[in-house]
């Protein structure tokens, strides 16, 4: 299998740490790609018109988009249980990486705002609407401890994930001191292998 990824894609990362987490991380080959508004990559474009990543190519040669198919393909076929599979649980599960995956939406949309548009066309009301959902959605997640100390599954690896992200690309946020649950939740994620070695590069 192929998996198109970047280092700093919180998205790409989810899906390492379930191919680590379901032993097969050995069996994709990671092809690194660039992707960025306003930026054309006809190459990647014919894999997937979205140019988001990660893409997963089977084996077969079969695309599988979004990161979240992609874990429960990977999971199903690890035989893995990331993913509930059926009842209160799965939906539950379902419904929270549904929130984690606009989190994120929402805080890349705020990196693109700040790096990419140019100056002096940037909507600051709408960077900052943006910037509330994510931080809001922490707010949530900080009170769920069903989530924070429940079985690792698909929401803890979003969750993980989210704060990576929020390390990565706004260090400076404070959500730490704002959310110290999340903060021992994230500390104690940290300890896992392959939640420590998908960390992305320093900025």
């Amino acid at each position: 299998m192929k998996l198109s990824f970047s280092a700093a894609s919180p998205f790409a990362r989810k899906v390492r740490i379930a191919a680590i987490e379901l032993g097969l991380i050995d069996k994709i080959e990671f092809t690194p790609a660039t992707v960025a508004p306003g930026q054309a990559n006809e190459d990647y474009s014919r894999i997937t018109p979205l140019k988001k990543l990660p893409v997963l190519i089977t084996n077969d040669g079969d695309v599988i988009l979004d990161s979240y198919v992609i874990v429960e393909y990977l999971n199903e076929m690890g035989g893995g249980s990331l993913i509930p599979d059926y009842g209160p649980r799965r939906w539950k599960a379902k419904t929270n990486h549904s929130l984690i995956n606009g989190m994120l939406d929402s805080m890349l949309l705020c990196r693109y705002e700040k790096m990419v548009r140019p100056q002096g066309l940037q909507w600051q009301a709408w960077s900052d609407d943006h910037w509330n959902r994510a931080w809001t959605g922490m707010a949530r997640f900080e009170n769920m401890p069903e989530v924070l100390n429940g079985p690792f599954d698909i929401s803890q690896i979003g969750l993980v994930c989210v704060l990576g992200y929020a390390d990565f690309r706004f260090a400076d946020c404070g959500w730490r001191k704002a959310y110290p649950k999340l903060d021992a939740f994230h500390q104690k994620m940290l300890e896992r292998p392959s939640v420590k070695i998908s960390v992305p590069p320093l900025a």
